[in-house]
């Protein structure tokens, strides 16, 4: 569930009319309802209530630092994937003991960083990965929690562009190559093994692919185990999917029932990396309309573009389309909605029925909370928009609107030049 709903022919988020902050702040604009983000957290959280575990917050989905800092004030750690996500965690002041560190490409200074933060363990995905890792530990005379983030090949039935756990996806390592990698990891002086790391991908929607990747982690644990490794932690990634259109995802309790039930006497302590199942639905992007035309075919153009939300254009996902203030006998059309980009790809929704939208009119694109500000650009070079947040009768800009000078900060004309 989540608190954007109409009253009477306005939308509202929480206590707070969507069109008053859209004449506030102006748009376009992200808005999440922080009511919706913890009780979405809470949620998920409760649903593994029986087991021991920690809920790392995947920061890719969204790394704003008031966002983040919801989750860390109910107890939460966080999923990173860079150096930057790192020190976001840590200005929303994550417990450096419950930050897990993934990604296959991690950078020396990424990795020096995060050691000298003392985060709880690195998912590694190599084996050259495993001896810098080490490395970088016995030269600053550490040691490293790390786990071997294990690729199943179990197919997920999502989009390929967010399929990581099939052999043909970069992301782990295969199962067999795994166990090697553990015993050669278990003489390194500077590496700790701490667990085994699974994540078969995104916006899944069946419990099944979870369940089978599981059986697998089970008999390589078994065999660890029978060699002396002792796993105490298993990160199992989740990716666990939301409705955007007519799928019908699994509540997170159904989840964690399937999960619970295939991990009896397992003996570790669980860490799910929930994102969009948390932020998806908690959040919305606010367009105005600038443009409306037709010549066969019907155009509503709005001042959202790809850059501020790509997700329909890198993946032609469906984001569902609503008015901010429903006006009477307005009626519906077909038409695509299209943003000022110079870009044929520059897309929210393609011959799609929606509400005749007319010029200056505000549109609601929802279940935009996740993988939306995060995967933003200044393509066009456009600034990137405002994030807002709301609590129950208030609101406020968690990240300000970018301006013509911030474009180009960080920009020079060498001497010759001038």
């Amino acid at each position: 569930m989540n608190y954007f709903h109409y009253k009477g022919n306005e939308l509202w988020c929480e206590e707070v009319a969507v069109s008053r902050i859209a004449g506030e702040v102006g748009t376009p604009f992200y808005l999440y309802s922080h009511r919706t983000l913890k009780h979405h957290y809470r949620v998920f959280d409760a649903a593994f209530a029986e087991v021991p575990h920690i809920i790392c917050f995947s920061v890719k989905s969204n790394s704003n630092i008031a966002v983040l800092r919801i989750f860390v004030n109910e107890g939460g750690g966080v999923d990173i994937v860079s150096g930057g996500e790192l020190y976001r965690a840590l200005r929303a002041g994550a417990d450096s003991q419950k930050i897990v560190y993934s990604g296959v490409g991690k950078k020396i200074d990424e990795i020096n960083y995060a050691l000298g933060s003392n985060i709880l363990m690195f998912n590694v995905e190599s084996s050259q990965e495993l001896e810098e890792i080490n490395e970088c530990a016995k030269k600053l005379g550490k040691v490293a929690g790390i786990a071997l983030r294990v690729n199943p090949d179990v197919d997920p039935e999502t989009h390929p562009h967010i399929s990581t756990g099939l052999r043909e996806n970069k992301f782990g390592i295969d199962t067999e190559g795994s166990l090697k990698e553990y015993r050669r990891a278990k003489k390194l002086a500077n590496l700790d093994i701490k667990g085994v790391s699974c994540h078969i991908g995104s916006q899944v929607t069946k419990v099944s692919p979870f369940v089978d990747a599981l059986d697998r982690l089970k008999r390589l644990i078994d065999l660890l185990r029978d060699d002396g490794i002792e796993i105490r932690y298993l990160d199992l990634g989740v990716g666990l999917g939301i409705t955007y259109h007519e799928e019908k995802a699994p509540h997170p309790s159904e989840y964690a029932k399937a999960i619970i039930d295939a991990s009896r006497e397992m003996k570790c302590t669980f860490i799910f990396e929930p994102g969009r199942v948390i932020v998806g639905n908690a959040g919305i992007l606010v367009t105005q309309v600038l443009y409306t035309k037709g010549n066969g075919k019907n155009f509503i153009v709005v001042d959202a573009g790809m850059n501020d939300l790509i997700r329909p254009s890198l993946y032609n996902s469906y984001h569902q389309i609503q008015p901010v203030v429903k006006r009477r006998g307005g009626g519906t059309i077909v038409a695509d909605i299209v943003g000022p980009i110079c870009e044929s790809g520059d897309y929210i929704a393609r011959g799609r029925k929606v509400f005749r939208f007319t010029r200056g009119d505000l549109m609601a694109v929802m279940s935009a909370g996740a993988y939306g500000f995060t995967m933003s650009s200044n393509y066009n070079s456009r600034g990137r928009i405002p994030e807002v947040l709301v609590n129950d009768e208030s609101f406020y800009v968690v990240r300000e609107r970018e301006t013509y000078e911030d474009l180009i900060r960080g920009e020079e004309i060498p001497g010759f030049l001038k």
